[in-house]
């Protein structure tokens, strides 16, 4: 299945995600303006909506959003099973969209008692939060028989730069891969946001019943904690970004177990969690 294909009907897509506009382009050597026009990405507000109580305003690129609302429940502790979920509506709000999760009546009743307050949060991670001690840290859940060879992730990263269409367009955009043991990519998201990205992809695995075991999540973005966290959740046990980690991505990493490899490119990549995942085999 190509990675950008959708495995469900039911995925939607309720709005462009570039927008083209008109520009002025003005060349420093000669200084004459040249009109044009250029795709920028499209940015919305989306409120998720649990037993019709609001929840959180994310600001998301408006594609895969049913993907983003299992993905984003998952991340957040609201569920631990796709199976949790009964449906997702997509509504048009007054200002944006509005996700409608429909949670099944046990979790519904342990999500409205734990109700949690994080309104207008973008893309810090822990917005909310009001004490060190209640900084977000998932469930363990990564296996450790899963290996991979480098060659695998250097045809993942490879093959990602194509697979990137939203971003071949507007140059503004973060994506989130999910790559087979052999490199090849399963399922990629994109969206304005990194911790979007990797929640639609989250959300897009959970529908399909994907085993984390199976292969390993590449990210284009910087890995902070929360991405780490996010993909532990999730079950991975390798994950692989293009920028670099941060100091307490590589501690949760390391709690989790997992294999944390950064500053990945078509040449070289760097591991800083789980160097006993890899394999160096030769050849290919």
């Amino acid at each position: 299945m190509p990675p950008n294909s959708r495995s469900r009907p039911d995925i939607d897509a309720p709005a462009d995600t570039a927008r083209r506009v008109p520009t002025l382009v003005i060349a420093y050597d000669d200084r004459v303006a040249h009109e044009g026009e250029r795709p920028l990405a499209v940015e919305m507000p989306v409120n998720l909506v649990y037993g019709s109580i609001p929840y959180a305003v994310m600001m998301t690129s408006p594609a895969d959003l049913v993907d983003f609302a299992y993905g984003f429940s998952l991340t957040e502790g609201i569920v631990a099973s796709a199976d949790e979920i009964r449906s997702v509506q997509v509504e048009d709000g007054e200002c944006g969209l509005r996700l409608v999760v429909d949670l099944a009546p046990g979790r519904l009743r342990e999500h409205l008692a734990r109700k949690r307050a994080i309104s207008g949060r973008t893309s810090c991670g822990v917005c909310g939060v009001e004490d060190l001690a209640d900084l977000p840290m998932a469930e363990t859940r990564t296996g450790g028989a899963t290996a991979v060879d480098i060659g695998a992730i250097q045809r993942a990263l490879t093959a990602l730069g194509d697979a990137q269409v939203l971003n071949a367009q507007t140059r503004a955009v973060h994506a989130a891969a999910w790559a087979c043991l052999d490199g090849s990519l399963l399922a990629v998201r994109e969206d304005v946001g990194r911790h979007n990205a990797l929640d639609k992809l989250i959300g897009a695995l959970m529908r399909d019943r994907t085993d984390p075991a199976s292969g390993f999540v590449v990210i284009t973005s910087r890995c902070s904690f929360e991405m780490v966290e996010k993909a532990a959740s999730l079950g991975a046990s390798i994950l692989v970004a293009i920028s670099a980690p941060t100091s307490l991505a590589i501690d949760r990493a390391r709690m989790h177990g997992m294999t944390l490899c950064a500053i990945a490119r078509s040449d070289t990549l760097t591991v800083f969690t789980g160097r006993e995942r890899l394999t160096l085999t030769a050849g290919l």
